[in-house]
């Protein structure tokens, strides 16, 4: 019964409360209409038992958030991996799948609405064939989605509003205070939910936008810590490039052209890094971690062993045998392999010149 990506009947937005369904979508076009109109009727229907999750979160003790641990990163750097690999880690709660998508039915109706989840959703991402289930960790930005208009992952749905939503809630340049403040609360409501749930103690990121917040983030969580990922900018923009067209446009309400998706990921790309080299220098030292995804990859027990001697993260020696299990299983994963054209490589040295002299890549 799983729907392919490209089949999927609704949008992401099936998820949202009705105040940040109704103010993403007012007043702006719409050229998938039969998509726009489905995705409304399921999030009305679902709306009743989001205002019990709400109700059932008013009540709920709260667990303190202590030292959360962030991995950021440009889209397809790599983060999915690290995530994956950390997460075996069992001192680490972090936002699943499904919450991703209903972030306002983990308290009530999860159960049941969890199931019909596993069997709707695609069982592969259709860009690298990674599985994907409602248990798996994944990035909150979807569940911030949903969970308030101020979040920059509304660019899915919308993509002609692609530079409002970077301007705004990625780079945080034409954010208002209240919107900071709403994204801030949503923020902290989702990792609360995700540790109750999971009845865990410390909070695993994996969320490629935080690349340009890390210095919000310190502000939120004096004691948090950060891995940061880099990886050959050609192969993160041909990968950019095709998770886009296979992830993100059959989810889109509007019609967008191959021209400005392209324009928009390098923009979007050249400016994260500009601001993460800018705000890294607010956090200490001993909170930052640094590394090439192709380092990883090559020895991830070496290399987060490393990562856990750094960030002062526990015992890794109690961790690395399920780690070793998941590294293991995941040794057949092909990779996708990639032939870079002129045109990548010229846009490439034009938009992410500094990346490549910083790190030493090349597209040979």
């Amino acid at each position: 019964m799983s729907f392919s990506f490209d089949r999927l009947p609704f949008n992401t937005l099936v998820g949202a409360d009705r105040k940040t369904f109704d103010r993403v979508t007012e007043g702006v076009k719409i050229d998938n209409k039969g998509k726009y109109l489905l995705t409304k009727c399921c999030q009305r229907i679902l709306s009743p038992l989001y205002d019990i999750n709400t109700r059932e979160y008013n009540a709920m003790a709260k667990p303190e958030i202590v030292s959360p641990l962030f991995i950021i990163g440009h889209w397809r750097s790599g983060t999915t991996y690290v995530h994956n690999v950390l997460s075996r880690d069992p001192q680490f709660g972090y936002c699943t799948t499904y919450q991703t998508v209903f972030p306002h039915m983990m308290l009530y109706g999860s159960s049941f609405f969890k199931r019909l989840a596993g069997l709707c959703m695609p069982k592969t991402r259709p860009t690298d064939n990674l599985e994907l289930s409602v248990e798996q960790p994944q990035e909150e930005e979807f569940a911030l989605t949903n969970m308030t208009p101020a979040a920059y992952y509304h660019f899915w749905s919308l993509p002609q509003q692609t530079a409002l939503y970077r301007d705004k809630y990625l780079f945080l340049e034409s954010c208002t205070t209240d919107e900071l403040s709403e994204f801030c609360e949503a923020t902290k409501k989702m990792i609360h939910i995700a540790l109750h749930c999971q009845n865990k103690s410390r909070f695993l990121s994996k969320n490629p936008p935080h690349t340009t917040r890390i210095a919000l983030l310190h502000r939120m969580f004096p004691d948090a810590k950060f891995i940061y990922l880099v990886r050959n900018p050609y192969s993160v923009f041909e990968s950019t490039v095709k998770f886009f067209n296979t992830t993100i446009a059959p989810l889109t309400l509007q019609k967008v052209s191959a021209e400005q998706v392209e324009q928009n990921i390098l923009t979007t790309y050249r400016k994260m890094i500009d601001v993460y080299n800018r705000d890294r220098q607010t956090i200490p030292a001993q909170n930052l971690f640094q590394m090439r995804f192709e380092d990883f990859e090559a020895d991830p027990i070496a290399m987060s062993s490393q990562i856990y001697r750094s960030l002062n993260l526990g015992d890794f020696d109690s961790v690395r045998p399920e780690m070793e299990r998941y590294v293991a299983s995941k040794k057949r994963f092909q990779r996708n392999k990639y032939n870079y054209s002129a045109h990548t490589i010229e846009m490439v040295n034009h938009y992410c010149a500094a990346t490549l002299n910083e790190w030493g890549y090349s597209y040979l």
